[in-house]
């Protein structure tokens, strides 16, 4: 079983870190032609590419000039433990995870990344911005689902093969980065769980804030909990959330919080 996330805007470089154990991006010869091409945009370009704020494009720019592998900790940091948003928030690594949790993230958890590819939780990287849906033009294409092609989708099912478990995908990614993956070549069955919430007790609806949060807060239950069975994925009651079997398929299943 492998579980797949996307990645943050967050960043967090300060804190200080809760294991030693770290290993180096797999595809880094495909990031760094891509850095190449960041590094040669200006603040401006860089702002418009992305749609950042003037403050944030220098702050990236500066990030792409300063970007050298291979990585060492002093100048990177574990990616579980570099993104700081809803999802990893919702993961809460740092808080609960103990030696063997972070051992075992590393053969079920896969963060996609615009920059690096496939990330493995305890690849260093070094702080960047860059979103999968970027319009970047590279040799390869217009955009960056054209420069990954079929290579992230390889390398997960790579991953796939040497994960313990039943052969089995779990999106807990964004629409934006699974956009990545071509579910068609995955060797294994692809199923994408669903949070829902309600606030009346009657419309259910996908709020995004909290949908992140509850990827996240699942990532961490099933690396925690050693989950290795989809009808064991069920049992998943974090945040308040619940199975709902009358909305759910054998691929989509279906969690709800009532408030």
């Amino acid at each position: 079983m492998l579980i797949v996330v996307s990645p943050a805007k967050a960043l967090d470089y300060s804190s200080k870190l809760p294991t030693r154990k770290h290993s180096q991006p797999r595809m880094l010869d495909d990031t760094e032609p891509l850095v190449e091409v960041m590094q040669q945009k200006s603040p401006e370009e860089l702002s418009e590419l992305m749609g950042i704020s003037a403050e944030l494009a220098e702050l990236n720019f500066e990030r792409y000039a300063d970007w050298e592998a291979p990585f060492t900790t002093a100048d990177a940091r574990p990616a579980l433990l570099a993104f700081a948003g809803d999802v990893y928030q919702g993961m809460d690594a740092a808080a609960t995870f103990d030696e063997r949790d972070y051992t075992h993230a590393q053969k079920v958890l896969r963060i996609l990344s615009g920059l690096y590819g496939v990330l493995r939780p305890l690849d260093l990287m070094q702080p960047y911005r860059l979103e999968m849906g970027s319009k970047l033009a590279t040799e390869r294409g217009d955009d960056l689902y054209d420069y990954w092609g079929e290579r992230i989708t390889a390398v997960l099912n790579e991953d796939l093969a040497d994960s313990p478990g039943p052969a089995v995908v779990v999106n807990l990614a964004s629409q934006e980065y699974f956009r990545s993956v071509d579910p068609a070549q995955l060797e294994g069955r692809l199923v994408t769980p669903a949070f829902l919430d309600s606030s009346n007790g009657k419309d259910l609806k996908m709020i995004s804030f909290f949908a992140k949060r509850a990827r996240g807060a699942m990532a961490g239950w099933v690396i925690r909990n050693r989950v290795k069975s989809l009808r064991s994925l069920n049992d998943f009651d974090g945040l308040g959330y619940r199975f709902d079997s009358e909305r759910s398929s054998d691929d989509r299943p279906v969690f709800v919080r009532y408030s």
